[in-house]
């Protein structure tokens, strides 16, 4: 069994900075380096007073200590994990692009009345267990230890359990919008025969500050990954880039 220590470090880039900046946005919380809405999602400060970090801070803050919190950066640590080695393996630019274009679409969003949320980590959270679910639509969960079912449930269930305990639901269904709308624009409509509206702009990017593992060739396809767990085998699908 590894340690704690080794484990942090096998995880991949982009998984392990989004799950550590959380953690330590929360740490500063609790320790009373800043007041929550000084990263807020507040437009008029952005706009009126040029207060652009908000864009950006909004995405770290998970809340404080608590159960709510501790699920949620497990849901990092594990469905981010799950797709960062599996369906994006040697695709890092491609998972970091899937995180910004989900933070963009979350921020169009956020801005109409009805949608709006101050804090959207939970929202960026929920977009990585629905396109979790989505690749990995059969895989077997088990559920709080209480019950087992398909993954493709799982982010309604979540949702369900949610309305039940009185948690605010405006951020999990802002996460549900903006995963649907990633899986679609880049897996439905490509494969329906339609154009993908949301190619990776920044390989070379990532290729040049050396962010993960080296990209696999243009062109050459890019085998399934099985991840063994507790609640079975899960399979991602193939992916040729640029295609």
């Amino acid at each position: 069994m590894s340690s704690p220590a080794e484990y942090y470090k096998s995880l991949p880039p982009i998984t392990k900075t989004y799950a550590t900046t959380c953690f330590l946005a929360t740490v500063a919380l609790k320790l009373g380096l800043y007041s929550p809405w000084l990263i807020a999602l507040l437009y008029d400060q952005v706009f009126y007073h040029f207060q652009v970090w908000r864009l950006f801070t909004n995405f770290f803050m998970l809340g404080g200590f608590s159960v709510n919190f501790a699920i949620r950066l497990l849901m990092i640590l594990r469905y981010g994990v799950q797709l960062e080695k599996g369906v994006f393996d040697r695709r890092t630019a491609d998972f970091l692009w899937m995180m910004i274009s989900g933070a963009f679409s979350l921020l169009v969003l956020s801005a109409i009345p009805f949608f709006w949320t101050p804090f959207m980590a939970v929202s960026l959270v929920f977009m990585l267990v629905y396109v979790w679910s989505r690749e990995f639509p059969n895989a077997q969960i088990s559920f709080y230890g209480l019950v087992s079912l398909k993954a493709f449930y799982l982010p309604w269930v979540t949702l369900a359990l949610d309305v039940i305990f009185g948690s605010p639901i405006m951020p999990d269904l802002l996460g549900i919008i903006a995963g649907h709308l990633f899986y679609f624009l880049t897996v439905l409509h490509p494969l329906a025969g339609g154009k993908n509206y949301l190619k990776t702009p920044i390989h070379k990017l990532v290729a040049r500050l050396r962010i993960g593992a080296p990209q696999v060739t243009r062109g050459q396809p890019v085998n399934n990954v099985q991840q063994e767990s507790s609640s079975g085998v899960f399979r991602g699908r193939s992916y040729r880039l640029n295609g």
